[in-house]
Formats: structure tokens, C-alpha cells, sequence
């Protein structure tokens, strides 16, 4: 484990204003101090960056990823790959996703049953280089409700739904995975429709936390996503069609209910599929602009009632292919109004608290663990700087280095 001094450093801290120039001192893991006036902390036993005005901040967290999506063309493959290829493909995506400077990521379902928990396993066991997971098993649908063949588990009323629950549980995830809305693009099940009852979603969510488990949702219609904050569902992905009611319940439960839009994947559903065979006016014929535009609107009026909406963008597919996931930092300044350090707070700071540690991770703070990313650039200014892989000159996880930055003058 690396002891690291960085000196001459913008720190950008997402609960602050802006990047206060300083240092940083790291040992053991953790932040241990943090100065701002550079040559103030002692050099003793460090290795010092000298960050030449570089920024440094907090790794970043997506709160909608699918490590065993295979950034390919087709849904169908999703079901059909063997579970041996398939645990590659999640390999891959966890150091991709790393690469691109997220060191949290929140599980939003597995393809095969037991592929995040291993991944999540081998991550923490420091086999594989991955961000901070929470694993996911696979999507739990109703018969009429299934997006994907062969990756989810059928399940029909409430005795079904408490006994999949627990086997999901007993597996080790920390995050059970609902299917409560369709999903336009299969022209089977469609993003306005709901396919689970009430109860069948309370006995999910009863069954989950009995044993400290989490229920994260897939929900799109009004009706749906009511439901979610009805029967106590603590993450919600998409909520795309947010009525008056939905947006008071969403006020109501604001301390204890966190929302993954999954922005980039209706923007690139509309505007940069066409080269993989699904044309802008296909979008359009099945609802997607409908979609993303009930999205910002419902979205913004969450943000103005502080509501916890993080950057998640359900990528894995050919038009989002992992590693690309900081474009949903974008469309959180260009489509919901969000400033750039509203953003990075979003995507760092919430980040800790959808880990439900806020004390540990997603701020560059003392105490907090040194998950870092020394960035070319200022992300509060322009927040496309992240989309550059090259502009991550050092990513820091646990104080150890994912990717090393070159020695001066280099």
C-alpha cells in the first residue's frame, strides 16, 4: 500500500463550493490530512505527487451497472453466452469501469446468477482490479414482465416472489433487482406498463429487509414507480414518467430512497444507435423521446425537491459500451440543469451514501478512504473533462494505484 503525498493540487471536494488549491496526505489506505497551503504536511515516508494544478477528487460512483452487459449489439446474447464466457465478459467490464475513474458501482442485476458475487468477491479479495461493488443477482420478473430471455428469474405472487428473496439473500447479494416496468425497445413489454402487484413488491421488500438487504427497482410507468415508493423500494432506476403524486411521494421519502435515471441510455437509444442498426426514427416510433422528455422534467422537479438523483446509465450495450459511463455527468448539466459541482456531489458524495457509508467514501476528506482520481483539468468548470481517459493521470483505490501517474517530467 502506497503512502502518497500530492502538493499542488486543486482539491475538489464534492461537498465544497469549488477546488481549493493544497495538499493531500495519504497512509494506509485513508486520507490522513489534508492542507490548503502547499509544503505544510510533512513528506516523511511519502512519495510525493507534485500535481502541477492538477485536480484532485473523489473516484466516482455509477449507481446502475451491469458488469455482465457485453457492451454488444444484441439482448439475446445476454441469455444465450455461456456462464464461462459470461464471467470474463464481467471481468473485463469491472476493470473497464475502473479505468474510466468509477471506483463505486451499484449492481443492477447479473445475467447469470452467482457472477457478481464472485466478481464482488474477487474485487474485495484483490484477485481482479474492479471498483467497490454492490452485487446483484439476477432480475426478478413476473411471467408477463421479462425484458431480457434467460436472464431473469420467473416469479408469480407472493409466496414465490418471499422465497426467490431469500435465495437471493442466502447467495450474498446486497442488492435485489426488480422488474416492475417494461422496456420499450423489446416491442413486448412497454415502459408505460407495470407487470408486478403491490404485494408482490411489499413481500420483496419485507423479505430483503429482514436481513439488511436492499430492493432496487426497474420503473418507468407512473404506476410503477408509485409502487416503489408505496411499498418502501430503496433504489429506484429510470422513474421516467413522474406525475404530481409521484414527485410528493418522492419529497415525502427524500432521507431514505435513492433514483438511477439511466439518462445516457435513452439519449443513446435515440440519437447514437442508428450505426448498430436501430434507427433515431425506430426510437421515436416505440416512445423513447416521450421517455427522455417526461424524464427531464420529472427529474428536475426531484432535483429542485432534493431528492437523491444519481448518474447511472445502465451502460453494456453497443451504443454504451462500459467505460464511456461519465457521459451521464453531462446530461446531468446539459438535460437537468444540475451545475457542475451539483454533478460531481451527485456522482461522489451520494455515491458514499447509496454505499451507506458517507463517513468512508466520496469525499477527499481526513478519514475518508483514499479513493482518488488526479485529473487533468476542472471538472467544476467543465465537466466533459471526465469523459477523457487521458485527462486520469492517477486512479487511486484504497491508496493503492489502478493506474499510476508518470514520474515528473515525463
Amino acid at each position: 500500500m502506497a503512502n502518497t503525498l500530492f502538493t499542488k493540487v486543486n482539491i475538489l471536494d464534492g461537498n465544497a463550493e469549488g477546488p481549493v488549491p493544497g495538499e493531500v496526505r495519504v497512509a494506509d489506505g485513508r486520507i490522513q490530512e489534508v492542507a490548503t497551503e502547499n509544503g505544510t504536511l510533512s513528506r516523511d515516508g511519502m512519495r510525493v505527487i507534485d500535481g502541477g494544478g492538477m485536480t484532485l477528487m473523489s473516484g466516482l460512483c455509477d449507481a446502475h451497472t451491469h458488469f455482465t452487459w457485453n457492451s454488444g449489439g444484441s439482448l439475446d446474447a445476454l441469455g444465450t453466452m455461456p456462464v464461462e464466457d459470461h464471467t470474463i465478459v464481467a471481468v473485463q467490464s469491472a476493470r473497464i469501469v475502473l479505468d474510466a475513474g468509477y471506483t463505486m458501482c451499484v449492481g443492477a442485476a447479473s445475467a447469470k446468477e452467482r457472477i457478481d458475487i464472485a466478481c464482488r468477491d474477487a474485487i474485495n479479495a484483490g484477485m481482479i482490479p474492479g471498483p467497490r461493488y454492490l452485487a446483484s443477482g439476477p432480475e426478478l420478473a413476473t411471467p408477463a414482465g421479462v425484458l431480457v430471455d434467460g436472464i431473469s428469474r420467473i416469479v408469480s405472487g407472493t409466496e414465490e416472489m418471499s422465497r426467490a428473496v431469500r435465495e437471493m439473500c442466502g447467495m450474498g447479494v446486497e442488492i435485489v433487482k426488480l422488474i416492475l416496468s417494461g422496456e420499450s425497445i423489446t416491442e413486448r413489454v412497454w415502459a408505460k406498463d407495470t407487470y408486478m402487484t403491490d404485494e408482490e413488491v411489499r413481500a420483496a421488500v419485507v423479505e430483503a429487509h429482514r436481513v439488511g438487504k436492499r430492493v432496487a427497482a426497474h420503473a418507468r410507468s407512473t404506476e410503477s414507480i408509485k409502487q416503489c415508493l408505496n411499498q418502501g423500494v430503496d433504489i429506484i432506476y429510470h422513474a421516467s414518467y413522474i406525475d404530481d403524486e409521484a414527485a410528493d411521494l418522492f419529497e415525502e421519502r427524500r432521507d431514505d430512497v435513492f433514483v438511477a435515471p439511466g439518462l445516457h441510455w435513452l439519449w443513446a437509444t435515440l440519437y447514437e444507435a442508428a450505426e448498430f442498426g436501430y434507427p433515431q426514427e425506430a426510437a421515436e416510433a416505440v416512445g423513447y423521446k416521450d421517455e427522455l422528455d417526461h424524464s427531464i422534467v420529472g427529474l428536475k422537479e426531484l432535483h429542485k425537491r432534493g431528492v437523491r438523483v444519481l448518474p447511472g446509465g445502465d451502460y453494456g450495450f453497443a451504443w454504451t459500451p462500459h467505460g464511456t459511463n461519465a457521459r451521464d455527468l453531462q446530461h446531468f448539466v446539459d438535460l437537468l440543469g444540475f451545475t457542475p459541482m451539483e454533478t460531481i456531489r451527485a456522482a461522489t458524495v451520494l455515491g458514499g451514501e447509496i454505499f451507506e457509508r458517507p463517513d468512508e467514501l466520496g469525499r477527499v476528506a481526513p478519514g475518508y478512504l483514499a479513493d482518488l482520481l488526479l485529473v487533468n483539468g476542472d471538472p467544476s468548470s467543465d465537466i466533459t473533462v471526465l469523459q477523457d481517459h487521458d485527462n486520469l493521470v492517477g486512479i487511486m483505490k484504497d491508496g493503492n494505484w489502478h493506474k499510476e501517474p508518470p514520474p515528473a517530467g515525463r
